[in-house]
C-alpha cells in the first residue's frame, strides 16, 4: 500500500499574486490582502483604521479608485466602503463592520496548462493507493483533475475524491484521493478548533478514517501549517507551534482511543530542528519521519521544497510506531520540480522546459507499507 503527500500548488486557478515568477514577488500583496480583511473585520473603524485602509488600498493601483487592482478585488454587497466628497480626498464612509457588507478577495489566474499536465504526470508516477494533496482548489477542481487531466496523461483515476473546505481565504485546501478498496468511513474537520488565542488552523487538520483490505483501521491526518513570510517571524513561528501542539494532542487522543496505524502528513512549512515542530518531532513524540526511517531511499538532497536544500525540508509523512514497523520502503519524487536549465541541479520531467512548466515547487514524498 503506497501513501503519498504532494503539495500541488493549485490545479486550475491560483491567486495571481501567487502565480508570479518568485514567491517573494507576491508576498507584499498577500500581506496587504490579509491586513485589509483584518482591518474591515473590526467592530469599530477608528481614524487610524480608516487611514490604514486607505493607505493600503492606494498602494495597490486601482483598488482605491476602481475597487480592483491587478491582484486584489473589493466585493461590496451592501453599501460602498469608500466615497469621495466633492473637492476632497477619498474617505471611508462607515464607522464599523456592522454598517456594510463586503470583503476583499484575491484575483485569480489560470494555471499554466503544461504545469497542470505535469502535476498529473507526477501523480501517475507515484501511483499511490492513498494520495494526500495540499493546496488543492476545491473538491470540484480536484475531481475534474482526477477524471480528465490524470486520465489524459495515461494515469488511472481514483475512485474516491474528498476535500473539506478549510479556513484559508485564498481557497487552498487539503484533500485526499484513494483507490477503490481504500474506503473512507468517516471524516473529522478541525477548522473551528480554538485555544486562548483564537482559531488554530490556517486551513485544517483533516482526519480521514478508513478500513484497510486487511480489516485494520487506518487514520491519516492531513495538514498545511502557516507559512513563513506573513507578518513577523515570531508571530508565524508561534502560530505553527500552536498548530503542531494541537495536532500532537489530536494524535495522542486517537492513540488512546485505540488507533494504532496513524499517519500525520502534509506541508508543515518548517524544518525538523525548528522550535515550532518540536511537539511533533521531539518533546517525547513517538512519531517517526519517513525521511529519517532506515528504509527511506533519498536522492542526496535533504529538502522537499525548491532546490531540496536542508532549509527546504518542509513536507512530511510522520508515522505512528505500529505503522513505521510496516514500512517496506520510502522515497521522494522530485521530477515535478524545476531542476535548473537542462536539469543541471537534478533531473526533472522532459516536459518541463522552463520554471513555469513545473508541476510544483514541492517534491512529493511517499511510503510503501506491508
Amino acid at each position: 500500500m503506497i501513501l503519498a503527500t504532494f503539495n500541488v500548488e493549485n490545479l486550475f486557478e491560483r491567486p495571481a499574486a501567487m502565480n508570479l515568477p518568485k514567491w517573494s514577488d507576491g508576498r507584499k500583496i498577500l500581506q496587504d490582502f490579509q491586513e485589509l480583511n483584518d482591518l474591515i473585520s473590526r467592530a469599530t473603524y477608528t481614524a487610524v483604521t480608516k487611514k490604514k485602509l486607505l493607505t493600503i488600498m492606494d498602494r495597490n493601483k486601482g483598488l482605491l479608485t476602481q475597487g480592483k487592482s491587478k491582484f486584489i478585488r473589493m466585493r461590496e454587497v451592501r453599501g460602498k466602503l469608500v466615497y469621495k466628497p466633492a473637492g476632497k480626498p477619498r474617505e471611508i464612509r462607515y464607522n464599523g463592520r456592522a454598517e456594510w457588507i463586503g470583503w476583499f478577495e484575491l484575483v485569480e489566474d489560470q494555471v499554466n496548462e503544461i504545469a497542470i499536465d505535469n502535476t498529473a504526470r507526477i501523480v501517475k508516477e507515484i501511483d499511490a493507493d492513498i494520495l494526500c494533496v495540499v493546496e488543492a482548489d476545491n473538491r470540484i477542481a480536484l475531481t475534474r483533475f482526477n477524471k480528465t487531466v490524470l486520465k489524459g496523461v495515461g494515469g488511472t483515476p481514483y475512485e474516491h475524491v474528498m476535500l473539506i473546505d478549510g479556513n484559508d481565504e485564498r481557497g487552498i485546501d487539503v484533500g485526499i484521493l484513494t483507490r477503490g478498496q481504500f474506503l473512507i468511513e468517516s471524516m473529522v474537520s478541525h477548522v473551528d478548533d480554538q485555544d486562548s488565542k483564537g482559531k488554530i488552523f490556517s486551513r485544517d487538520c483533516a482526519e480521514y478514517r478508513m478500513k484497510l483490505p486487511s480489516g485494520d483501521k487506518f487514520l491519516v491526518m492531513i495538514n498545511h501549517f502557516k507559512p513563513k513570510g506573513f507578518g513577523s517571524q515570531s508571530t508565524s513561528n508561534a502560530k505553527r507551534k500552536r498548530q503542531a501542539m494541537r495536532v500532537r494532542s489530536i494524535y495522542e487522543d486517537r492513540r488512546s482511543e485505540g488507533w494504532d496505524l496513524i499517519a500525520v502528513l502534509g506541508d508543515f512549512n518548517d524544518t525538523p530542528e525548528s522550535d515550532p515542530l518540536k511537539p511533533l518531532l521531539k518533546s517525547g513524540s513517538d512519531l517517526i519521519d519517513i525521511m529519517a526511517h532506515p528504509k527511506f531511499v533519498g536522492d542526496g538532497r535533504p529538502g522537499t521544497y525548491a532546490n531540496g536544500t536542508k532549509s527546504g525540508k518542509i513536507d512530511y509523512i510522520l508515522l505512528s510506531p505500529a505503522l513505521s514497523n510496516r514500512v517496506i520502503s520510502g522515497g521522494i519524487e522530485r521530477r515535478g520540480v524545476w531542476g535548473g536549465k537542462n536539469g543541471t541541479l537534478f533531473p526533472h520531467l522532459p516536459e518541463i522546459i522552463k520554471p513555469i512548466d513545473a508541476a510544483s515547487d514541492h517534491a512529493a514524498v511517499w511510503v510503501d507499507f506491508q
